[in-house]
């Protein structure tokens, strides 16, 4: 199937980077190349694009996409966690990164991230990574699922899933999003699966983001981001649930207080500057243009902040 991927807050993000025609500018999720394309088409000969991402089909799709803008965008294969390894050296004006998973990877049954789809146990958006929902499922302890269901999926009933799961595993290996999907629902309790969509929903959530490593990555990344722009360069965050935000908000939050002193001291001792100054105090929302086209933009936000 093509590359299907919606452009969450495409404007917001083009407007919050500020693009300057000759400048710098890296797109950390490269995805079906939407927002790569719109920096792409306001750049000058003297401008350059970075494109990244992990998943190849996403970079097939960015390469076809961006073919018209080849002079001035540099597509690579890589995680985001290498992001100043990509740019070795380099200053970037703007960095954009859209921490949400894509269409393309939801709507691929057999890449096995949905939950309303059977295909094999994976989840993985490198498919070259080592560790797939497979793994998760069928070699963590009872405890170590609990654990991360209730931490990442922020589930209460993450115990009596998790219990579910190593009871089912015990007969036979759990293989498939479907039989794993009918687990999850065995497990909670009637009256509570009709609340907040799919019963499912919060744990597969949480076992992809352990599968990709997805919340642990974002406090270095954005430090590494602040690292590598160059002054009044700006990075424009997207991200799609509580835990995500939280991390990002409170990074740049860091990030832009500078000195970490305990409110009691008189004069500043640990030295530290501010790096960045927020552009946006609170998140951007989508339109309500934009949600009536894509419902899963709903619980997307951005923040941007500025490099001083």
């Amino acid at each position: 199937m093509s590359f299907e991927h919606y452009s969450v807050m495409l404007k917001e993000c083009i407007d919050g980077l500020n693009i300057q025609p000759s400048g710098l500018y890296v797109d950390c999720t490269a995805g079906g190349g939407g927002h790569s394309y719109a920096i792409a088409e306001r750049l000058t000969e003297g401008g350059k694009l970075i494109a990244i991402d992990r998943d190849p089909a996403a970079i097939r799709a960015a390469t076809e996409r961006l073919a018209p803008f080849s002079d001035r965008v540099e597509i690579v294969r890589s995680n985001f966690s290498a992001l100043k390894t990509v740019l070795d050296g380099r200053r970037a004006d703007g960095v954009l990164i859209d921490l949400g998973i894509s269409s393309h990877q939801i709507d691929t049954a057999e890449r096995g991230f949905s939950y309303t789809k059977d295909a094999p146990l994976d989840m993985r958006m490198n498919p070259d990574d080592p560790l797939s929902a497979a793994d998760v499922v069928n070699t963590y302890s009872e405890e170590a699922l609990a654990d991360l269901i209730f931490r990442y999926g922020e589930e209460k009933f993450s115990r009596r899933i998790a219990s579910e799961i190593v009871r089912a595993r015990s007969v036979a290996p759990i293989r498939t999003t479907l039989e794993l999907a009918d687990l999850i629902t065995a497990a909670i309790p009637p009256k509570f699966r009709e609340k907040g969509g799919s019963p499912a929903k919060r744990t597969f959530q949480a076992i992809r983001i352990e599968v990709n490593g997805e919340l642990d990555i974002i406090p270095p990344v954005v430090r590494d981001i602040a690292d590598v722009l160059a002054p009044q360069g700006r990075m424009a965050i997207i991200t799609f649930h509580s835990l995500e935000d939280r991390l990002v908000k409170q990074t740049v939050s860091e990030l832009t207080r500078g000195c970490t002193c305990p409110p009691s001291f008189p004069v500043c001792v640990c030295g530290k500057k501010p790096i960045l100054a927020a552009v946006t105090r609170k998140p951007i929302l989508p339109s309500p243009e934009e949600l009536a086209e894509n419902k899963r933009s709903h619980s997307a936000k951005l923040r941007i902040a500025e490099k001083l």
